[in-house]
């Protein structure tokens, strides 16, 4: 299925989504992999396998390239474009593939809206955070401070990111339409703003982070 989501974040982002309802084949077919990525896909295992091709296939639909990048991982594990300016970061939720690139750092995050996440939420979230939460919509918000946190891990790229002492998002009212909030990294000597944009999509909550330069507007 063609993409069923894309948005641009100007003047120089863009995010999108796909559906998988693809096999394999279809997307083996199009990518024309190196022998760098084959060897990389060959140790993913059952669904993950067509959720890591769709990803990388939505990486290249986005970029309006005849030519396909090679899509690599640094030494941390962070992916990224062979000879690009540009910051990607990719996610998959067991049918849908999520990615945001820009010359910027960046992190895109989907989640399927599940109830055990109230499990963990005390291990991820700040006290201030908590405070916020509204009750007539804890679950959701519960997934954009998730989400926002997960993309600002992949923005920042480095791992050994801690969600509660490392990473803040700024308490903010939770809109059922999408709404956009801060958040930040401190770590070390890296200190980073971003903009974060969420919006619940069916039963997926969709949240990006891209780094704050000051010049950042959505179409």
């Amino acid at each position: 299925m063609p993409i069923i989501f894309q948005k641009e974040f100007l003047p120089d982002g863009e995010l999108g989504l796909w559906k998988i309802e693809e096999n394999e084949s279809y997307f083996l077919e199009k990518l024309d992999l190196s022998d760098v990525e084959l060897e990389f896909l060959s140790t993913i295992k059952g669904h993950r396998k067509l959720e890591w091709l769709a990803g990388r296939y939505l990486v290249h639909y986005l970029s309006g390239r005849d030519v396909r990048a090679l899509c690599l991982k640094d030494e941390f594990g962070k992916p990224y474009l062979k000879n690009s300016l540009y910051d990607i970061s990719i996610s998959h939720s067991r049918e849908i593939a999520a990615v945001i690139a820009a010359p910027r750092l960046v992190g895109v995050d989907i989640q399927k809206v599940v109830e055990k996440i109230e499990r963990i939420a005390e291990k991820f979230m700040r006290r201030e955070e908590l405070e916020s939460l509204q009750a007539h919509s804890r679950l959701d918000h519960l997934h954009v401070y998730w989400g926002a946190k997960e993309s600002l891990y992949k923005a920042y790229g480095r791992k050994q990111l801690d969600f509660k002492d490392h990473i803040l998002i700024e308490p903010f009212y939770y809109e059922e339409f999408g709404g956009v909030c801060k958040g930040y990294v401190f770590k070390d000597d890296f200190e980073g703003s971003f903009n974060i944009h969420y919006q619940k999509m069916n039963d997926y909550i969709l949240v990006s982070a891209l780094e704050d330069t000051g010049d950042l507007r959505l179409v």
